[in-house]
């Protein structure tokens, strides 16, 4: 099955849509964690639930956490000693966050945690987490290569001091941090210059709002031992999610507004809308509780946009470099090749294959102006590859997708959502339609 977008056309002037975003991942699997070694009850109020969220919580239930899941309401029963359960399988799918964050967790029970993913897990960079958890004094049993399945010897991890190299991934080093509270001494960990920064900020965030204080000079996390306290905590909407609604405003001339998302969010890839937009011509307001964007006339280049901090807006912006009115080109990306898929490669070859010009290397990639035509976009099993070419898709007729159901990741309604914005802007086709 495929997804085919139809062809829009631009009105005359910006008409305003209300975009509901579900909940963030990353926050929603922080939150898990953190839960999870609460003293009480949390419960999660509207919760994300996608595909790596599920597996985030089916993992620590067979951890041995109590956890029920309700339409608005997921609720975890904390222990702040670790995993009640002596033995555990965990499978994490394709959620390269639980693959990375159950590990950590694991090594603070007693006993022996099994932890595997699917294929496309298996295939995604583990070493810098191993080689932590090692030099903690973990024992952990690899498989060839340090990837997946791993076996996980729990012994009440004590903690101590580390270097951790998060230059690939900073979940590395957001996995260490959020079970540090746990570890009879705490946690002083090294990682000079993290890749997705903001994400690490995100993680020191969230502990402090559950009760539990840190530092960072920079290049050295300091944190004690602690408890976090149970509470009641809404999950904000998913700034990642969000940038292809600000896009596909961006490249049609409307205008749209993502409520829950504001200048009080802690999400660093917010900063597609306040920064990237801004330097295309859109206009950008910022509330307490509300992003919106209104797109120009005609989208101007941003030139050169390093997004090392922002990598997974890389290709929601790379969709809509077409429509500029110059080049893009955008660097510092290099952590892209090793996500779901290699994303510098499938979105160039997606936008390839509808006759755009483009040009990669190791970290960067650059796209020309042009007029896409419609094809058969290949996702590589990766929900933002899907989303990305959605948005282009609001302007080129033709463009179907090889698995449109790998949306599931994070946002299962992502279609249904996209054709009611098209339908809302009176795009022609009303937005998608399903085809064999």
């Amino acid at each position: 099955m495929s997804v085919e977008l139809g062809e829009p056309r631009m009105i005359s002037a910006p008409r305003t849509v209300v975009a509901r975003v579900p909940g963030s991942k990353s926050i929603m699997a922080r939150a898990l964690l953190i839960a999870a070694l609460a003293e009480g009850t949390t419960r999660l109020v509207a919760p994300l639930a996608a595909a790596d969220t599920v597996a985030f919580a089916e993992g620590l239930d067979s951890l041995g956490f109590r956890v029920t899941r309700e339409p608005d309401v997921w609720a975890v029963t904390g222990d702040p000693t670790g995993p009640p359960a002596p033995e555990a399988t965990v499978w994490c799918h394709d959620s390269g966050t639980a693959a990375r964050f159950v590990p950590a967790l694991a090594a603070l029970g007693l006993g022996r945690y099994v932890i595997d993913a699917s294929a496309q897990m298996r295939a995604r960079p583990m070493g810098p987490l191993l080689t932590a958890l090692r030099g903690l004094g973990v024992r952990v049993d690899a498989a060839p290569g340090n990837g997946l399945p791993w076996v996980v010897h729990g012994s009440r991890l004590a903690g101590g001091a580390i270097e951790v190299d998060a230059a690939v991934s900073s979940q590395y080093l957001s996995a260490l941090c959020l079970s540090a509270p746990a570890m009879r001494d705490g946690l002083k960990v090294q990682a000079p210059n993290p890749v997705s920064a903001p994400y690490v900020h995100l993680t020191l965030t969230m502990m402090r709002q559950f009760g539990v204080e840190s530092s960072w000079d920079g290049s050295t996390i300091t944190i004690p031992p602690g408890i976090y306290q149970a509470q009641e905590y809404r999950i904000e909407p998913d700034a990642s999610t969000a940038s292809y609604f600000f896009a596909a405003a961006a490249v049609t001339g409307n205008t749209v507004t993502v409520p829950g998302l504001g200048r009080r969010s802690s999400q660093g890839d917010l900063r597609f809308a306040t920064e990237v937009l801004p330097t295309m011509g859109c206009r950008v307001d910022v509330d307490d509780d509300s992003v919106t964007v209104t797109g120009p006339p005609r989208l101007r280049s941003p030139g050169t946009v390093a997004m090392r901090d922002i990598s997974d807006t890389m290709m929601t912006l790379a969709a809509i470099a077409p429509f500029a009115d110059a080049p893009t080109r955008i660097t510092d990306v290099g952590n892209c090749r090793v996500k779901e898929s290699d994303r510098i490669d499938a979105i160039t070859t997606a936008l390839t294959a509808c006759g755009v010009s483009t040009r990669s290397g190791p970290d960067w990639l650059e796209i020309d102006p042009g007029t896409p035509t419609g094809a058969l976009v290949q996702t590589r099993s990766d929900h933002r590859i899907a989303m990305s070419m959605s948005v282009a898709g609001l302007r080129t007729p033709g463009i179907e997708f090889d698995e449109p159901s790998c949306v599931g990741k994070t946002f299962p309604q992502f279609h249904q959502e996209f054709a009611a914005l098209a339908r809302a802007w009176d795009l022609p086709s009303g937005g998608t339609r399903n085809s064999v």
